[in-house]
């Protein structure tokens, strides 16, 4: 599990998820690029890091804009050259009846779930062929899998990017690259503190999950860091559930 000279690039990295898989790879030696819209939460994540004797680099960068992708993989590319490992991470959920959703609240959910890996692996791609190894993540979710009320938005761009990740991996599988998928299930990260926070629905959820209780961010870490591992070299194509045993009943 030793990354030393990779350079690895954590959207969504602020916080949660991301924040947890950027700390794990950066203890197995990967140069973090941090990427997230808010750079004071990012640069709290940096400076962890680097007390714990890592090294990072933060910057702003809106997955949902073309123009924004473009000028990180601008500033990425002179200042590190290449990049081996992507892993899209950031996301956003909208929960409430499909006959409540506006337009800008259906774009904005699709367009950094899944319009956001896409910009990203269009710019970062050229970054990593070439070396016979490379891994990119995508965040997928058990919504890619199973679905609950008042996540159409998410579902869908979750199954979509679950689709994504597949047709990318035959597409860069000659070029060493793997591109697979986490599914995370309930995990206790921010974007879950509505149930979280909500004793009854809280008790209804957990009670749901086979092994009755929610998943720790550091599990999503570890597993992050055996996919970018050499280990990992000859999964591809594929989408890990780690989701409690949810997905299997």
């Amino acid at each position: 599990m030793i990354l030393s000279g990779k350079v690895a690039l954590v959207t969504g990295a602020s916080k949660g998820l991301g924040r947890s898989m950027a700390e794990a790879l950066s203890r197995a030696g990967a140069r973090c690029v941090l990427v997230s819209r808010d750079l004071d939460l990012l640069r709290v994540v940096e400076e962890g890091i680097r007390a714990s004797g890592g090294d990072a680099v933060s910057y702003e960068c809106d997955v949902r804009s073309e123009a924004s992708v473009g000028a990180l993989r601008s500033q990425v590319s002179e200042l590190f050259g290449k990049v081996h490992i992507l892993i899209n991470n950031a996301g956003v959920n909208v929960r409430k009846p499909v006959t409540e959703f506006t337009m800008e609240e259906w774009r904005r959910v699709l367009d950094t779930n899944l319009t956001g890996a896409f910009l990203m692996c269009r710019e970062f791609v050229p970054l990593m062929v070439g070396q016979s190894y490379g891994r990119i993540i995508n965040m997928t979710s058990i919504m890619s899998h199973v679905a609950l009320p008042h996540r159409t938005a998410y579902a869908a761009s979750k199954s979509g990017l679950l689709g994504f990740t597949k047709a990318l991996a035959l597409e860069l599988a000659s070029e060493r690259i793997t591109v697979n998928g986490i599914s995370p299930g309930p995990i206790a990260t921010e974007m879950n503190l509505p149930i979280i926070e909500n004793p009854q629905a809280n008790q209804q959820f957990v009670s749901r999950i086979p092994i009755g209780s929610w998943g720790r961010v550091e599990d999503i870490g570890a597993l992050a860091l055996y996919l970018c591992s050499d280990a990992a070299g000859f999964i591809t194509g594929t989408d890990i559930r780690i989701d409690g045993g949810w997905t299997a009943q």
